[in-house]
């Protein structure tokens, strides 16, 4: 059979830290970066005794995503034991929720591969502590247990296996990403390893029961997910064609080699024996803390994208690209703000900023330099203090070493010829150059006008006014 044969399916289990300053069962800090097992405690080390107590911006910050994905929020929720051995887990079992989740039954809707409008259910959305992390040391042979990352909290967001391409599913945690973002409640810096997906992949026979699925664990780079995602799908559909029986496993995804391992057997909820937290009471939510919280959402991309082409005359394109990104939005808002050039300031980000980010292969929120930085580069070109080439060299400045576009003009020695009798230099010394040039504007060749303002800009290292210049080549051709 043809690989259009099978039908790929796709499940995604995201877990998201949530952006709190304490961890979710004591008073320890969150933040990310310190040194190894500096903020930890009794509680998040499992010490004898010690008892948890539940973080109630914990609570407000998952019903927030619920909300914003268009889930029911329970008002009866439990937290509960699941029970595994690692030796990052100090009590043997994570406290997370089973069978009372706080969210459930919402969507998210994306464009399918035909650019079409398609629901992503998402089946749960419930909270759980994560665990330590495991510092491998290949000198030694051995590896050191740094805690600081148990008890952070995390919600984790389940969908249903409605994802039908690898496509799909970057624009399904692409737009994740941007509500969690917009909602402020995590920062989901995969770098960081704050937003982070277990990829279930399985494919079919169409018309046929679904398949076996495989998981692939802790994934945190949206092109290595797509690339996974492709790679397990054709070793699948290699599998089934073959007569191979595909067991439940769990694998781990090897970026540099581009492939899949066995890490081991796939896990069913019977193997953690959860059962109720007996150190934690039932979660409560009344119809006003709800409601509170529904009413303290921000604006959303839909509603941002809405008022950016309405308000701001931006075209759909742009208004999608601006808004798929919170820390791109506000850039753009603020920026467009300052300099009262909000299509000066879209361009600058949609093109010359999104190309430094993916040859960076970096995020929009790595963005080093400041929404003021960016309006006063967009008044310096609209001033005519520099041309726009110029302006692409500030803009490479800004990313290398963020300052005021000023002060690099001026470092540089790039502010903008706009003086007469040195622009007239140049066009005299350029016409008197290509002689050829300007016979084919004598004969109607409109283009020759062009080259001839190109040369002017290569003469003056991008600094001539390109608007003088044009005017006076046009004053000196038509004598």
């Amino acid at each position: 059979m043809a690989k259009e044969d099978y039908e790929l399916v796709i499940g995604l289990e995201v877990h998201a830290e949530l952006s709190t300053k304490t961890k979710i069962f004591c008073s320890c800090e969150t933040e990310f970066g310190a040194e190894p097992n500096t903020h930890i405690c009794p509680v998040c080390t499992a010490m004898p005794g010690a008892l948890p107590v539940l973080n109630e911006k914990v609570i407000e910050y998952a019903v927030k995503a619920g909300l914003a994905t268009n889930c029911t929020i329970s008002q009866d929720s439990k937290n509960d034991r699941k029970n595994y051995f690692y030796p990052d887990l100090p009590k043997s079992y994570q406290i997370s929720q089973f069978d009372k989740p706080l969210c459930s039954n919402g969507y998210i809707e994306i464009e399918d591969d035909l650019g079409n409008p398609k629901k992503i259910r998402i089946l749960r959305i419930h909270i759980e502590e994560d665990a330590g992390k495991l510092n491998h040391n290949e000198l030694s042979g051995g590896s050191l247990v740094d805690l600081n990352r148990a008890g952070v909290p995390l919600i984790e967001i389940v969908s249903e296996p409605d994802i039908r391409s690898s496509g799909e599913a970057d624009r399904y945690l692409k737009k994740l990403k941007s509500i969690l973002q917009y909602i402020d409640v995590s920062d989901c810096k995969m770098q960081e390893g704050s937003l982070r997906a277990d990829v279930n992949v399985s494919v079919h026979k169409k018309n046929e029961p679904f398949g076996t699925r495989h998981e692939m664990k802790n994934m945190n780079s949206f092109k290595s997910i797509q690339r996974a995602i492709e790679y397990e799908k054709d070793s699948q559909i290699s599998d089934a064609e073959r007569g191979i029986t595909i067991s439940q496993e769990t694998l781990r995804w090897d970026d540099f080699e581009g492939r899949t391992f066995n890490m081991r057997d796939k896990e069913d909820a019977q193997d953690y024996r959860y059962f109720p937290e007996p150190d934690l009471a039932q979660i409560k939510l009344s119809d006003e803390y709800i409601e509170n919280i529904r009413k303290s959402l921000p604006e959303m991309p839909e509603s941002r994208r809405a008022r950016y082409m309405s308000e701001l005359g931006l075209s759909e394109k742009d208004a999608n690209l601006l808004t798929a990104s919170k820390a791109l939005s506000d850039i753009f808002e603020k920026a467009g703000e300052i300099c009262k050039n909000y299509k000066s300031v879209c361009n600058w980000l949609n093109s010359d900023v999104a190309r430094i980010l993916n040859e960076r292969e970096e995020e929009p929120e790595q963005i080093p330099f400041t929404a003021e930085n960016l309006a006063e580069l967009v008044k310096l070109i609209d001033d005519g203090t520099i041309s726009s080439s110029i302006g692409k060299k500030v803009l490479d400045e800004l990313f290398e070493n963020p300052r005021s576009p000023k002060q690099i003009i001026e470092e540089k020695g790039w502010v903008q010829i706009s003086d007469e009798s040195a622009i007239k230099e140049v066009v005299i010394k350029i016409l008197e150059a290509n002689p050829g040039s300007v016979a084919d504007f004598k004969a109607g060749k409109d283009r020759a006008l062009g080259f001839l303002v190109g040369q002017a800009m290569k003469e003056t290292k991008g600094k001539g006014n390109p608007k003088m210049l044009n005017e006076m080549f046009l004053e000196e051709l038509r004598k």
